[in-house]
């Protein structure tokens, strides 16, 4: 069991997740590089609508990070088809991460924690916690945004450039750009955030499983099992929003 678990780390749920944000942007890269834009762009499409079915089949429901994402790229890219230009496709990351950031950021302003919305009844953070992991995801958000730009306007499309040893275009070094480095990089974070609010877990609200009411007919103290004050947590009990549940919003 031990050697399957090594061999497939990933539960359904994630590893559906993982291939509905790797394979669009793959298969777009591989079709673009063989017959142009056009044809990549249209990969992308068709993959990402093939991606949302699957979550569908497998999860049977759409989550609501990737479901928005999925559409805003399939817009974008049926501009792109349409205007015959990249840039649409291209710009749709810088517009829906930093339109994205900016609601994050709105939202601590106005002390409306979105992810604690979100995820507040399976996962039991203090406020300083939900705080620090909004602050941080709307500061990725901003760095992806200005990333993509930088990558999208120093690399035009209408030339060719030697990229260790290839020829690549603009928008090939565009998609290279997105699968090579900030895919990698969305996990990398992902695993720090799951790490950093393991400072600012707090016990889950409730009766311990196995307890009724007291003898006196009252409801017994949360904790009293152990006399803490505190109630237990199991040692297989998730420390954070999982991996893949983070990865779902930087689907861009």
């Amino acid at each position: 069991m031990s050697a399957l678990k090594r061999l497939m780390p990933f539960n359904a749920e994630q590893a559906v997740n993982i291939l509905s944000e790797f394979g669009p942007l793959v298969l777009m890269f591989i079709v673009n590089a063989m017959y142009g834009i056009a044809a990549g762009t249209w990969a992308l499409i068709i993959s990402t609508v093939v991606a949302i079915v699957a979550m569908l089949l497998v999860l049977r429901r759409l989550p609501i990070f990737p479901l928005i994402a999925s559409t805003v790229t399939v817009v974008f890219g049926g501009l792109t088809i349409i205007t015959h230009d990249p840039m649409w496709v291209q710009i749709k990351v810088t517009i829906f991460n930093a339109m994205f950031a900016a609601f994050l950021f709105g939202g601590l302003y106005f002390k409306r924690n979105f992810f604690k919305y979100v995820f507040e009844k399976t996962f039991h953070y203090t406020e300083e916690g939900w705080d620090k992991f909004t602050w941080n995801f709307a500061w990725f958000f901003v760095f992806t945004a200005f990333a993509n730009e930088a990558v999208r306007l120093g690399f035009k499309d209408e030339r060719v450039y030697d990229i260790l040893g290839l020829q690549m275009d603009g928008v090939g070094i565009w998609i290279a750009f997105k699968v090579a480095l900030i895919m990698p990089l969305s996990g990398l974070y992902a695993y720090y955030l799951t790490r950093l609010m393991q400072r600012y877990r707090i016990p889950e609200p409730s009766t311990p499983a196995g307890t009724s009411t007291a003898s006196n007919g009252q409801r017994p103290q949360i904790g009293a099992a152990n006399g803490s004050g505190r109630v237990p947590v199991s040692a297989g009990e998730r420390s954070g929003p999982a991996k893949s549940d983070i990865r779902e919003i930087n689907h861009g």
